[in-house]
């Protein structure tokens, strides 16, 4: 009778971490990982070494000291006398809001660009493609640099809207005043603010009007309260549709929503419009739009939108002929099919490269210091590493800033993006 045992099993040897197909890939990463930890050991020890031969320490105790320079661009209270660290919050602010308004404007100019694009009118088409092709192709410091000096140079002069017969008027009742030193259009302020009132001069006397944060914080605050019980309507509307097959109408309860509470608090505030007016020798009051603001805005809607059209136009046509055909067989007309059928099914194509047009929109932000526009880059990554011989603390500020923004941003758009993909059933 023999008896069966199992075969001995080999010992572990160093040559199996190179040889063997269960540790080779372990070994290189390995490997990678400690080259690489080295790298960043000797960048690391090399910097400081240098910082002390320079006689430097490394630390960000200069945002604390006194900027020492003005801002001609600004969101919230700001002077001369304020810590670099408020000066850069300053620029960042000035570089969101630019990125935001470019966003939007470059959106909505790239949609209607791809859609006439594909028009069957040849003069449409063919002026969205000399559009296109024409901002596309022509580096976009260049159309910061003409459209600054359009705006500029092609505009009055704030003493030429003096006396009886002005050679420029301002606009829309008195209230927007389009200058060679910038656009004053109104603002709205409150009678009875929160956080104290301000006594304003205008054409007719000392008015007490103020426009703080806390007054605009409980009216933001307000509107998202609002938007929030409308999308709860409408998640309930979508119930009832699916159990009834009938869908409650929601127009007015939502309008009454959105209306009514932001309405109470501007009243309870004393929400007012305060418009600019002409004192001395320029306009004062109201909201002042620099020509630099207005020229790199214009610059990165109509430079990305030129981007955004060919997304658009290659989205369009991924969508089936047979959709465009059976929504006519329906009897649906042509813009109710595009807006309808063909948009939603082309979204799932147009999200992923306008993620990356929103991104190199505000990284290219960064050309405002062309024009003399005080964002994050002319503040912390210009002005205050100049003055503070901080370069190396100040420049990884400025990319973690841009590191951070970016990542929100596709952070915020790939959620979107995945609430627009087919679910399978």
């Amino acid at each position: 009778m023999s008896v069966l045992t199992d075969p001995p099993k080999p010992s572990f040897r160093l040559s199996q971490l190179l040889y063997d197909t269960r540790y080779r890939s372990i070994t290189i990463q390995v490997i990678a990982f400690i080259l690489i930890a080295c790298g960043l050991w000797w960048l690391v020890a090399n910097t400081i070494s240098n910082l002390n031969d320079l006689g430097k320490d490394f630390n960000y105790s200069f945002l604390g000291s006194a900027a020492g320079y003005d801002i001609n661009q600004q969101l919230i209270e700001y002077d001369s006398q304020k810590s670099h660290g408020r000066a850069a919050l300053v620029g960042i602010l000035n570089t969101l809001l630019v990125a935001f308004l470019g966003c939007i404007t470059a959106t909505i100019i790239g949609v209607i660009a791809g859609v006439l694009r594909l028009s069957k009118n040849w003069v449409v088409s063919s002026l969205m493609a000399v559009y296109v092709e024409g901002f596309r192709n022509v580096p976009l410091l260049l159309w910061i640099i003409l459209i600054f000096a359009v705006v500029t140079e092609s505009t009055p002069r704030p003493n030429e809207f003096r006396g009886e017969d002005p050679a420029a008027s301002m606009i829309l009742a008195d209230s927007m005043a389009i200058t060679n030193r910038g656009t004053y259009i109104p603002r709205i302020g409150f009678t009875n603010s929160m956080s104290g009132n301000e006594v304003v001069a205008s054409q007719e006397g000392l008015v007490p009007v103020a426009s703080g944060g806390i007054d605009w914080l409980l009216v933001i605050g307000t509107l998202i309260i609002s938007i929030i019980v409308v999308r709860t309507l409408n998640a309930r509307a979508s119930r009832i549709q699916e159990a009834t097959g009938d869908r409650p109408n929601t127009l007015w309860a939502n309008l009454a929503v959105l209306i009514i509470p932001v309405g109470i608090v501007l009243f309870f505030l004393g929400a007012t419009i305060v418009k600019p007016y002409l004192k001395g020798f320029n306009f004062t009051e109201g909201v002042h739009l620099r020509n630099s603001l207005i020229a790199l805005w214009l610059a990165l809607s109509v430079y990305t939108g030129a981007f955004i059209a060919e997304n658009v136009r290659a989205g369009i046509l991924a969508v089936s002929k047979g959709q465009t055909e059976a929504a006519s067989a329906l009897g649906l007309q042509p813009n109710r099919t595009m807006s309808l059928v063909i948009l939603p099914q082309a979204m799932r194509v147009i999200i992923p490269p306008l993620i990356s047009q929103y991104l190199n929109l505000t990284k290219n932000s960064s050309l405002a210091i062309a024009v003399g526009y005080m964002d994050v880059r002319a503040t912390l990554g210009g002005i205050t590493i100049n003055q503070t011989g901080r370069e190396l603390e100040g420049m990884l500020l400025l990319g973690l800033f841009y590191l951070t923004l970016s990542l929100l941003i596709s952070g915020v758009m790939n959620v979107y993006n995945s609430r627009m993909k087919l679910t399978e059933r």
